[in-house]
């Protein structure tokens, strides 16, 4: 990519959390810490990646305000809650916010492409600490076992859970490893990182599902907001928040 490009990306990136901010404190409530650890992710796949006949979910579901400002910029309408609400119109293409069921959806979202023979990939964003759930497991399963190289899971691995450590609730020691083991082909990745991301998003996989593991930290542009867990659903408000627009511009 040209530093230009990369530039005009991170400025993106920039605008992005402050909207995020804006949209905090107008409503009184939001996920800021794991909303920021996926803002390279979202503005990658928008910006970059996803074509005609793509799907994108959000299993992460809490982390949804900017999903919403970026399907805003598209000129879409999306209702603006604490979770997504499936509308297909505007861009949400399933209800989320019940963690480990959006990998369950677009495993077969995948399948059904491949059976009907239809193009397109199917993207979908999970957190590390949703992972835990057994759902995650059986889709995985279902995955690998009907090739689905239609298919690109991507963890935003934070390392913080609500307000705990991953690895202090149920942890892995080798993240990479469990799921090639299972069948995935696995990358992992600087998840704040344009090149990287763009690079892992577009890799060309036969015969299996890719699985990207993208490495972020937890309110990821605002110092104080950084790797502490007390901002996973923290209110916003503006004394309190009113230097990391400074941060930010």
């Amino acid at each position: 990519m040209l530093k230009r490009d990369i530039k005009e990306l991170e400025e993106k990136a920039k605008r992005l959390r402050r909207d995020v901010l804006d949209l905090a404190l107008k409503k009184g409530d939001g996920h800021l810490g794991g909303s920021f650890s996926e803002i390279e992710i979202l503005i990658s796949l928008y910006c970059k990646v996803l074509v005609k006949n793509d799907k994108f979910i959000l299993s992460k579901g809490h982390a949804c305000y900017p999903l919403y400002i970026i399907l805003q910029g598209k000129g879409l309408q999306p209702k603006i809650s604490g979770h997504p609400d499936i509308d297909v119109a505007n861009g949400i293409c399933c209800t989320t916010g019940s963690l480990g069921h959006g990998l369950s959806i677009a495993v077969g979202m995948a399948l059904a492409k491949k059976l009907m023979e239809k193009k397109g990939n199917i993207y979908v964003l999970l957190g590390d600490g949703e992972i835990q759930e057994g759902t995650i497991w059986e889709a995985s399963l279902t995955a690998v076992q009907h090739k689905l190289n239609n298919l690109v899971v991507i963890i935003d691995r934070n390392n913080l859970q609500a307000l705990e450590s991953v690895k202090n609730v149920v942890s892995f020691k080798n993240l990479k490893k469990v799921f090639q083991e299972i069948g995935y082909y696995v990358l992992e990745i600087n998840g704040h990182s344009f090149p990287e991301i763009i690079k892992g998003l577009k890799k060309k996989v036969f015969g299996q599902p890719l699985l990207i593991i993208a490495n972020t930290i937890k309110g990821r542009g605002v110092s104080f907001m950084e790797n502490d867990p007390k901002w996973h659903a923290r209110q916003a408000i503006l004394e309190e928040v009113k230097n990391a627009y400074k941060e930010l511009e």
